[in-house]
């Protein structure tokens, strides 16, 4: 149940204003961290901005929504709305000056694949990219532990698509509404739209749902007031009425000002601002990357040496040995 995840205990939050403190608080954390030297008047000129780093998030959660829609074979619903979830999440706290939204976003849709159970494998995931798929495959493995780090191995996602399903079942059998079918085309839409904002990190998956079924209705010119206040709540949630419209005006509200076309001239200058102050440990085109990489990798063969040396000698060993009381001796 939603009530009583993590979902709901650790990923939900009371206002926009709220994330937006938290995000500033990664902003500035990565600043002080590297580039305390610089003088406080003119450190934005070279770092980017918390509202910088918002508008560049956003433009890449519009990527994920495009890349997923043309992946083949295609995904389901509930890959793609767990792979928003997981990219909100990981950059609350993680500035993208610090790890590039480019590479957390394959990573997100790679993990939400798995979670969700839709079986593709590294290879087929990445035929679907452009570019240099070999270290597209390196950068998404080598972030794949980091992000499940980030989101605290919580990576149960209660999406709203399963309450939308349960809400239309309802309304065809409790509603006198005309082919409640009809709804679906604008709920979608609506739920497409409202993965492009911070909805889902402060509604419920029900309360979204609610909102996206209403909207699809009043697009429609059908009203459904009177499913929702006489029979989907009753008398017995006569009580609770009141903060459920609240929140789905305010649902609505939020998703109607999503603004799914990013200035392109803003988003060259945010690339360029961004490639001069990112992190160079944790960029692959970096010479730092490159050798700390190395490093890995040379620890690791000199592992794999010490293991197959110590297997070898005890494999000598064990043939020098005779045990007293075999068939042999008698």
């Amino acid at each position: 149940m939603f009530s009583t995840s993590t979902q709901s205990k650790n990923w939900m939050f009371n206002s926009e204003d709220d994330l937006n403190k938290l995000r500033e608080k990664a902003n500035l954390k990565h600043i002080l961290t590297y580039g305390g030297h610089i003088n406080e008047a003119t450190r934005y000129e070279f770092f980017l901005t918390a509202e910088e780093e918002k508008i560049m998030v956003k433009r890449y959660e519009i990527r994920l929504r495009d890349f997923c829609k043309r992946f083949q074979p295609p995904m389901t619903r509930c890959v793609i709305g767990t792979a928003f979830h997981y990219f909100k999440r990981f950059y609350i706290h993680n500035s993208v000056m610090n790890h590039h939204p480019k590479e957390i976003m394959v990573t997100c849709i790679y993990l939400a694949c798995k979670v969700e159970e839709f079986n593709v494998s590294i290879q087929q995931f990445v035929a679907n990219l452009k570019g240099d798929r070999e270290k597209a495959t390196d950068i998404i493995l080598n972030n794949e532990l980091l992000l499940m780090e980030q989101l605290n191995f919580q990576l149960s996602i209660h999406n709203p698509f399963r309450p939308v399903e349960g809400l239309l079942i309802d309304i065809k059998t409790r509603c006198t509404l005309n082919d409640p079918e009809r709804l679906r085309p604008g709920t979608e839409h609506f739920l497409e739209r409202a993965f492009l904002t911070d909805v889902v990190l402060l509604y419920s998956p029900s309360q979204v749902a609610l909102a996206a079924v209403l909207h699809a209705a009043s697009k429609l010119q059908e009203n459904l007031d009177s499913y929702v206040t006489d029979t989907l709540f009753g008398v017995e949630g006569s009580g609770k009425l009141a903060e459920l419209i609240e929140a789905v005006r305010a649902i609505r509200s939020i998703v109607k000002m999503v603004d799914a076309t990013p200035d392109k001239n803003q988003q060259k200058l945010l690339d360029k601002k961004l490639e001069k102050c990112r992190n160079p440990e944790n960029n692959p085109d970096s010479e730092i990357y490159k050798k700390k990489m190395q490093a890995l990798l040379d620890e690791d063969d000199d592992l794999y040496h010490r293991i197959s040396t110590r297997t070898d000698s005890l494999d000598n060993s064990a043939l020098g040995m005779s045990v007293s009381g075999s068939p042999e001796e008698a």
